[in-house]
Order: structure tokens, then sequence, then C-alpha cells
């Protein structure tokens, strides 16, 4: 009986202790995971570093462009009609006030005719309304004259009836006729007032029909049709026989005495152009040879999305030998590259600030690496290299990456791949 109890219990005991057991070791797995975390999180960043090389580069920098006209102008008809000649083809050679096409000048010499009949209408009625006005003026004349003859007639009769040679009704008819002749006197002289305002509406009349009788002719005018400078005819939009309207494109003109090329430039070559420089241009039209080139422009509006800058070349052609459209190649001569390194664009990407003119290189005291952020100069970019006039030398260890934005100062791991 007493064996019979004893299996019962150590097998509880057993179990009991392989529960306790397992129970330990769970707690000191989950205090354990914790504490491993913290560590990780606090290891310093992994970042690659090279050796930086000198590099041979061309002596100059070349940027592409287009060549275009210097300057450039659109021919519009400012009539709609039928366009009777067009004396311009693409390739002519025009000279300003040439006439270049004619528009036909029916409808204009409608217009200019209408104008003038209504301006003869209102300089008659100007005419007929000064008559009027002498009439009214020789009426007030008169009756000033009937007004003076009755004033002094009521006087007389006046002096009459008081020495009783005359009766009393006699006088005051006189003095009533006196009234009358000044109220007529006034209401002419009124009407002399009327004529000169309406003379003065009528001129003001004439002088807006001379306007419009003016526009009209110069309409008129508009239907021939001149170069507004010389150049070279660039295209041709219209033909002799089209109806066209108001506005419509006929030719375009270029000046072809010099010519034209924009670049685009990147932000960082900017300091590289200044107004006045002098290029060297190639186009492939003319294989193995060069033209000189002056910059003129330096746009102050860059592209805020691509950092693009636009600069203008101008290169003389007296000949007009060069043409439009022309792909040119513009070329300047920098010695500072010759002994630039290049370094991957990212090194330029490695600080927290993301400071496009600054590379991290890495100093090492013992055991521990730290890196000091330096400002450089850079130079054009190429094939994802970009070249460093200034602030880092062949020989130089420099960050290329780093798996997180570096500061100045930090500790950081180099990584089996660094230099």
């Amino acid at each position: 009986m007493v064996q019979q109890l004893k299996a019962p219990i150590g097998l509880c005991l057993f179990l009991s202790l392989a529960f306790l057991s397992t129970g330990c070791a769970l707690e000191q797995n989950s205090n354990a995971q914790p504490a491993g975390r913290p560590e990780q999180a606090e290891q310093p960043p992994l970042v690659e570093v090279a050796i930086a090389t000198g590099t041979e580069t061309a002596p100059t920098a070349s940027y592409t462009g287009t060549t275009m006209a210097l300057k450039k102008v659109v021919v519009r008809s400012r009539v709609e009609g039928q366009l009777l000649t067009l004396n311009a083809e693409v390739g002519d050679f025009i000279r300003q006030g040439q006439l270049l096409a004619a528009v036909e000048q029916d409808l204009p010499r409608t217009d200019v005719s209408e104008a003038q009949a209504e301006l003869a209408a209102r300089q008659f009625e100007v005419k007929e309304a000064e008559s009027v006005l002498a009439e009214a003026k020789a009426q007030v004349e008169r009756n000033r004259a009937e007004l003076k003859q009755a004033e002094a007639d009521a006087r007389r009769l006046q002096q009459l009836a008081e020495a009783g040679a005359i009766t009393a009704q006699q006088a005051e008819v006189a003095q009533t006729q006196q009234a009358t002749a000044a109220q007529v006197l006034k209401a002419s002289q009124e009407q002399v007032i009327t004529r000169q305002q309406a003379i003065a509406a009528t001129k003001k009349r004439v002088t807006a029909q001379q306007a419009i009788l003016a526009q009209a002719q110069e309409r008129l005018t508009y239907t021939q049709i001149t170069a507004p400078q010389s150049g070279i005819v660039l295209s041709q939009q219209a033909e002799a026989g089209d109806t066209i309207q108001g506005g419509q494109t006929l030719v375009e003109i270029g000046d072809l005495s010099a010519i034209k090329v924009e670049v685009q430039i990147s932000d960082r070559d900017l300091s590289q152009f200044a107004q006045g420089q002098l290029v060297n241009v190639a186009l492939d039209a003319f294989p193995g040879e060069t033209f000189p080139g002056e910059v003129t422009r330096i746009s102050p509006v860059a592209d805020a999305a691509a950092r693009l800058i636009p600069i203008e070349i101008t290169i003389p052609n007296p000949e007009g030998k060069i043409a439009t459209g022309l792909l040119a190649r513009v070329s300047l001569t920098n010695p500072n590259l010759t002994t630039a390194v290049m370094i991957p664009v990212s090194a330029l990407n490695t600080g927290s600030n993301a400071n496009q003119t600054t590379v991290f290189v890495p100093v090492t005291q013992g055991e521990t690496t730290t890196v000091q952020a330096r400002p450089v100069q850079v130079g054009p970019e190429d094939n994802g290299m970009v070249a460093i006039l200034s602030g880092l030398s062949a020989g130089e260890r420099y960050v290329v990456q780093g798996d997180r934005p570096l500061e100045t100062g930090q500790t950081v791991r180099l990584s089996l791949l660094s230099e």
C-alpha cells in the first residue's frame, strides 16, 4: 500500500518541478529580449568610405542647344478678306518696308466712302446752323432798335401827357409797347444762345465723324502689308487667293545677321558663365568648324523643378551661313576641370540637411571613427559622377553613402566595402 502511494506522489513532485523550471526559463527569455533591442538601436551609422582619386577630364564643358534667329517677328493681317498677292516665300530676303501682301479693298473702301458722306452731312448741318444763328443775331439787332424806339416814344408821350396835350391812356399804351419790345429782345437773345449751343454740339459730331473717317482710312491702309523688319522669311502660312481673318499669320521673318543659341545649364555650373564671356560653338551642319560666340544673356529665373537656367549665346552671322534649327554644341575652356576629383553624386547627400555642397570625411582615432562635414566646390555632373573643384583632394577618404543621415562629429562604423 505504501509503495502504491509513493508512485503517484513522486510523479506529482516531478511534474511540479518541471513546470517551475519552464516558467523560470520563459521569464528569463522575456526579460532578456527587450534588453537586446536598445543595443541594436544604439549601433553607430554604417557608412561606406572610398579614397578620392584625381580623374583626367576634358578641358572643356559642353552644352547643347538649337540655333534661332536673333530677332523674329510674326506678320499678321489686320483685316479680313481675300489675300490678293503674297510676295514672300520661305528663304526670301525681305527688306524693311517692302510690300509683302495685299488684301482686297472693297469693304474698307466702302467704309471710307460712307464715313466721308456722313462727315459731309455733319459739316452741312454746321453751316446750316451757323446760317440760322446769323439770322437770329440780326433779329436781335432789329429787336434792340425797336426797343430803343419804343423807349423814346414812351418818354415823349409821357411828357405830352404831363403837359395835357394827350390823354394819360395814350402814354400808358406807349409804355406797354416799350415793355413788349424789351421782352421780344430778351427772347431773341435767348434764341441766339440756343443756336450757339446747337452749333457746338454739331461741331462735336463733326469731330467724332472725322475720327471715324480717319479710322476707316487707316483700316484701308491695312490692306497693304509691309515688312516690319529686314530678314529672311522663316515660314509661310498663307497663299494668294486664301480668305484670311483679322489676326491670321501670313509669314514669319527672322533677322539672321546674328544667331542665338539657348542652352540650359545646371545651377551648379552657373559660376562658370558671365555676361560677355567668349565661348566656342560647334554645329553638326559644319563638321570641323568652330564659331565664336558670346554670352549675351543669363536668365535671372531658373526652372524650380529641373534646377536649369537658360543661357543665351550670340554668334555673328554676317554672311547668313548659319540657318535656324541647327544643333549647336557650346563649349567653354575651364583649366580647373583637368585636375578635378570625381566622386559619386550620392556623396553630396549624406548629411541630415542634404547640403549639396558638403561631403563627409572620416577621422579615425584609435578604434573609433567619426565623420566631419567639409564644404566643397562642385563642377559639372557626368553619368552620376560630379567634379569636385576644391575642398577635397586626391588621396583623401570620404563617405560615399550611409544607412542614415550623418551629423558632423558623429561616430560611425565602416562597411566591409570601405577602403
